[in-house]
């Protein structure tokens, strides 16, 4: 979970009072692109007529001027982005009992004629801890209609990245007919050809010594911090799971984590389920995580540990670090993932970061399709 955004005490009241209070607090937000960010916010909700009779709250914020143009999908994807947790609660309590915002959470009619997307996934994410059992589970139909599309996108960079990166067969002069070497065979004897007869004479026969076109048994942990800010992430992590867990010779385990670990492994053919699953914010506690999966490390040479979070640990850095040092001198393979999305713009603690790669990971921000093709790398 990164860490709260600070404020002045004249950018708090300026937020509290509104664009009224502009002139009075000397310009009050100054030039913060968060602090602006938060006051469009605000503006959005409380920046609208008082509901008939409600006079109980007429001393709190008084809205900004300025009309805005956020739908209620990007308000609920932004707040999350904004605010502490306590705040969020406030905020949405608000839009739905005070203000009757009831778009995505409660609304069945609004929710069934949604357009799928990304965005309104992500705020249905964020708020389907809301949702009365009927809107859920037309919720969880749009989880499913954007999932598809995420997926079908994924599976051809998962199926770019491992075709063509097979094991090469090793050759042996022994074996059964099942094993047989046609055209090896035939390449290796051409120096017997038979002008006269017109044929191929076989003096050597040859054979494969390994006909599983498969790769070698591999672990690959997906760790996955589940924190508000790294919902874009998570999303992308369930979906990347569910295409790993059909390649051949690749075992598939995804842990989401806070300050709690849940193997949601049981669950990775179906990412839809995962994400119902998710249970966004807390705290954060990597070094936990990292150990579970230590635990369940079969063959150290055989697995990648990919931790997907922000770094802004909020549990033992020298324990995590610690962690990660062990993995890499037994020969895991260890990638840190600051973001995991189709922008891999991440926010992260670099200084966290940095420790991880000094001890032998390699950290980064990649799309799904960069993944993809990094594991490829390892795993052949």
């Amino acid at each position: 979970m990164k860490p709260a955004v600070v404020l002045s005490a004249a950018e708090r009241w300026r937020l509290l009072l509104g664009e009224a209070a502009q002139q009075s607090l000397g310009g009050g937000l100054g030039d913060g692109a968060t602090a602006a960010a938060m006051d469009r916010a605000l503006a959005w909700l409380y920046g609208r007529d008082e509901p008939e009779g409600d006079a109980t709250d007429s001393r709190e914020r008084q809205g900004g001027g300025g009309a805005s143009q956020l739908t209620v999908p990007e308000w609920i994807n932004d707040i999350h982005e904004l605010f502490p947790r306590e705040t969020i609660e406030r905020l949405e309590r608000d839009a739905i009992e005070r203000y009757g915002i009831d778009e995505v959470v409660t609304n069945p009619e609004v929710l069934a004629r949604a357009e799928p997307n990304p965005a309104l996934l992500k705020a249905v994410m964020r708020t389907k801890h809301l949702m009365n059992p009927h809107v859920l589970a037309l919720a969880r139909q749009l989880v499913a209609k954007v999932v598809k599309e995420l997926i079908e996108k994924l599976a051809k960079d998962v199926q770019r990245s491992f075709s063509g990166t097979r094991r090469r067969q090793r050759i042996s002069s022994r074996g059964s007919f099942s094993q047989f070497a046609a055209r090896e065979t035939l390449r290796r004897n051409l120096k017997h050809f038979d002008t006269a007869g017109r044929r191929v004479l076989i003096e050597r026969p040859l054979f494969y010594a390994n006909t599983r076109r498969t790769l070698e048994p591999w672990q690959v942990f997906l760790l996955v911090d589940q924190s508000g800010s790294m919902l874009g992430s998570v999303i992308h992590s369930a979906v990347t799971a569910s295409c790993l867990w059909g390649l051949p010779g690749v075992r598939t385990h995804l842990v989401a984590f806070d300050t709690e670990v849940v193997d949601l492994s049981d669950s990775v053919q179906d990412p839809v389920e995962v994400l119902m699953r998710v249970q966004l914010g807390g705290g954060t506690d990597i070094g936990k995580a990292v150990a579970y999966a230590v635990e369940r490390i079969e063959a150290p040479r055989r697995a990648i540990v990919v931790i997907v979070s922000d770094f802004y640990e909020g549990g033992s850095e020298h324990a995590l670090v610690g962690h990660v040092r062990a993995l890499c001198a037994q020969g895991t393979k260890v990638l840190g993932l600051a973001a995991l999305d189709e922008q891999a713009n991440p926010e992260y603690d670099r200084a966290l970061a940095g420790r991880l790669a000094d001890v032998g990971a390699q950290v980064a921000a990649m799309t799904p399709g960069q993944l993809a093709a990094w594991l490829a790398e390892k795993l052949n």
